[in-house]
């Protein structure tokens, strides 16, 4: 845990002021989002009802992906200003409520777990008690620029020890290769072949002048037809191994970390 917050503070020393003002006025808006929508939903009986009674019918790796998903939206907030990423996929409204209860509850159950051996009919008012303290921070009572990146570190110092414990608990085999993500090979740019010459790795023919062809965010040139078929079983490019993001949480969670260490290291701070 102490080198991951290494990395991340190695990372964040990288930024320069404009980025790490915004980096914080993004983590400030989110948090501020959050707490308003646990707000509203601490004191709504209706919605609280609903969301613990999704929470109870779905499966544990269910709940351990909504909490994967929350870390990656979190961490990609950081990896952004150091190489171009697709944005994570929009959550869902009942989604987020799912996560930031689950949350709650697994504070509650760490710091004060005689609290939830109550009937569950009064746990909302119990967790409004007890959490009346941070919805403060709503209102941006005691919220500086510096609390708000030592909580946020602390968020990321989790994800690598819950992407590792949780991708074993589930057979997930993290840094395996898989299909790169669909959203970012649409995404992928057809330039024109200037001068001819070179050849496709892959199918080790020519690229022809003025034939449109594929690159890859690392700068290598393929034939479309060859790199589709390469991508929809691997994330790494053919020449350099440079990984693309894929749709699998927890390796993509393994990948921004990578990208993290990745800078440290360039910069000499780790």
């Amino acid at each position: 845990m102490e080198e991951t917050t290494t990395t991340i503070m190695a990372a964040l020393a990288t930024l320069s002021p404009p980025q790490l003002s915004d980096l914080t006025h993004t983590i400030l808006s989110q948090t501020h989002h959050h707490l308003l929508r646990l707000s509203s939903l601490l004191s709504s009986p209706i919605l609280f009802s609903l969301t613990l009674h999704r929470l109870n019918s779905i499966s544990l790796p269910h709940k351990t992906l909504l909490i994967a998903n929350h870390l990656l939206s979190s961490l990609h907030h950081l990896t952004l200003h150091f190489q171009p990423n697709p944005p994570p996929p929009r959550v869902k409204q009942r989604d987020l409520d799912s996560v930031l209860l689950l949350l709650l509850l697994c504070d509650v159950h760490q710091h004060n777990p005689e609290a939830l051996q109550a009937p569950t009919s009064k746990w909302r008012q119990i967790l409004s008690n007890l959490y009346s303290d941070d919805m403060l921070t709503v209102s941006g009572i005691g919220v500086y620029n510096g609390s708000a990146l030592v909580s946020y570190i602390e968020v990321l110092t989790r994800c690598l020890r819950f992407v590792s414990v949780m991708g074993f608990c589930y057979g997930g085999k993290v840094g395996r290769e898989v299909a790169a993500s669909p959203a970012v090979v649409v995404a992928l740019p057809s330039v024109e072949v200037r001068g001819g010459g070179s050849e496709c790795v892959i199918c080790k023919e020519e690229m022809k002048e003025n034939r449109d062809v594929c690159e890859l965010p690392c700068r290598h040139l393929f034939h479309w037809m060859c790199i589709l078929r390469w991508l929809k079983k691997r994330n790494t490019c053919p020449c350099c191994r440079f990984r693309l993001p894929t749709d699998d949480v927890f390796g993509e969670i393994q990948r921004l970390l990578e990208v993290l260490v990745k800078i440290g290291n360039e910069k000499g701070l780790i």
